[in-house]
């Protein structure tokens, strides 16, 4: 019998920012990944922050349309002192969530904290530890290295969301085995 090939899967990471926007594709076969592209949306030359919306919008759908992704993983907004920042943040996740959905692209939301721990062990990690460790997992080369580390902190929901993926997930909503049997009488034999 001939081994069949796995077919790859393709997972989207998004660092949502109104400045400077992280996006990050890689490709998944098995337990292996490896990076397709990661860049940066910048958002700096638009002044009104609903024409950032608005880019937000058109450049995550045209991202989305370019490289098909599969699932997209995106960066849940970091809860810090300043409101109005925060607010900024979730309405840029928000409108790229938006665009996620208006492609049929199923969307997995992560803390920074769970990120940093999936990527380096240790969930107060600096953004250069996080990229360093993404570097050497997927074998980017220094001279491929991006200027901002928004496209590293994209690539590290992506990267997370790939590492998600090899664990399984406990159900709950079971009181007890009996309550687990009868509410799944296909899986007994």
């Amino acid at each position: 019998m001939e081994k069949q090939e796995l077919e790859e899967k393709i997972i989207m990471g998004i660092d949502p920012g109104t400045n400077i926007m992280g996006y990050a594709f890689i490709g998944v076969r098995g337990n292996r990944a490896r990076l397709i592209a990661m860049g940066v949306i910048d958002l700096r030359k638009f002044g009104d922050s609903y024409l950032k919306l608005g880019e937000i919008f058109s450049r995550v759908q045209g991202l989305i349309k370019s490289f098909l992704p599969d699932e997209l993983a995106i960066e849940a907004p970091f809860f810090g002192k300043n409101v109005q920042s925060m607010l900024k943040l979730g309405r840029a996740q928000g409108v790229a969530i938006a665009a996620a959905i208006s492609r049929d692209v199923p969307i997995h939301e992560y803390a920074p904290l769970k990120i940093k721990m999936a990527i380096t062990g240790n969930g107060g990690a600096s953004k250069e530890q996080v990229a360093d460790m993404l570097r050497r997992m997927l074998n980017i080369a220094d001279s491929e290295m991006p200027r901002f580390a928004d496209a590293t902190d994209a690539l590290g929901a992506a990267y997370c969301h790939f590492m998600q993926q090899g664990r399984p997930q406990v159900k709950a909503g079971y009181s007890s085995w009996k309550d687990f049997i009868a509410k799944n009488p296909d899986k007994i034999k």
